[in-house]
């Protein structure tokens, strides 16, 4: 198919790790800003299964999120802050290894902590040497979708001084018999990073039950200290599948809900 990039992007291919056995692609897309404003830094945000966000002819089916049109379009007109998205490309065999942090009764999975060594150890530092970013934790996501949106929650609590905004979307709160509430439930860090929470009711055959996961993942956040309308939010996508169209169309709120222009609390 061909590619459908909207914006300035840079590809640095076949990054090597040496917690991991498969190197990968990286997309970073820059804000308009970002060429125009030569002092500026930016709030970076991280994103899982690169490959989908923002280029069909690399997307899973030709299936993107259409990411870049929408950053571009919330950026442009004042909506969201100007930001770096980090598109971190899964490798095929090994996303189901990496996104999951426990293994299940196959004994599949598990290697989550190995990845995100990964991104806080060699690519975070990568992408802070080579571009004008912030890199607290203020100014710092991680989100992905399914598996993807998961790990980014896993690995903000056990990053959470790394990462202070995270864009949780369908998460597999099922994956190892709902192992993720209970690192929620055992959470002992100060921090609590602004998280993006939803969930379509049409995203599998037991939708009722998938819906009802992720509402016990957003009152176990609660329970924890989190406050809805403040520092989490929560949707719940009525006809919504699990698909990319379905995440592409709600990454517009989440952006605005992370990354607002104007912090609310300045």
């Amino acid at each position: 198919m061909p590619h459908t990039l909207t914006g300035i992007f840079n590809l640095h291919q076949s990054v090597r790790s040496r917690f991991l056995p498969a190197a990968r692609d990286i997309i970073v897309y820059l804000p308009p800003q970002y060429s125009t404003s030569p002092q500026a830094r930016f709030s970076v945000l991280y994103m899982n299964d690169g490959q989908n966000l923002f280029d069909s002819a690399t997307a899973f089916l030709g299936n993107e999120w259409g990411l870049d049109e929408t950053a571009e379009e919330l950026i442009n007109a004042g909506e969201i802050l100007p930001i770096i998205i980090v598109g971190v490309y899964n490798t095929g065999t090994q996303r189901l290894t990496e996104y999951t942090h426990v293994r299940d009764r196959a004994r599949r999975g598990g290697r989550a902590s190995a990845y995100g060594k990964f991104l806080v150890r060699e690519l975070k530092p990568f992408i802070d040497a080579e571009y004008r970013t912030l890199s607290g934790a203020d100014d710092t996501g991680l989100g992905g979708s399914s598996l993807g949106g998961l790990v980014s929650l896993y690995l903000g609590l056990e990053h959470s001084k790394v990462f202070g905004k995270l864009a949780v979307m369908s998460p597999s709160v099922w994956w190892g018999g709902r192992a993720i509430l209970e690192n929620v439930r055992r959470y002992r860090g100060a921090e609590h990073a602004k998280i993006w929470l939803d969930i379509g009711t049409a995203e599998s055959a037991s939708g009722e039950k998938t819906v009802r996961d992720t509402e016990d993942l957003r009152d176990a956040l609660i329970e924890k200290g989190w406050q809805l309308g403040s520092n989490l939010s929560y949707l719940r996508d009525h006809g919504a599948g699990h698909n990319e169209r379905a995440w592409g169309s709600r990454i517009r709120d989440a952006l605005k809900f992370l990354f607002p222009p104007v912090d609310p609390a300045a």
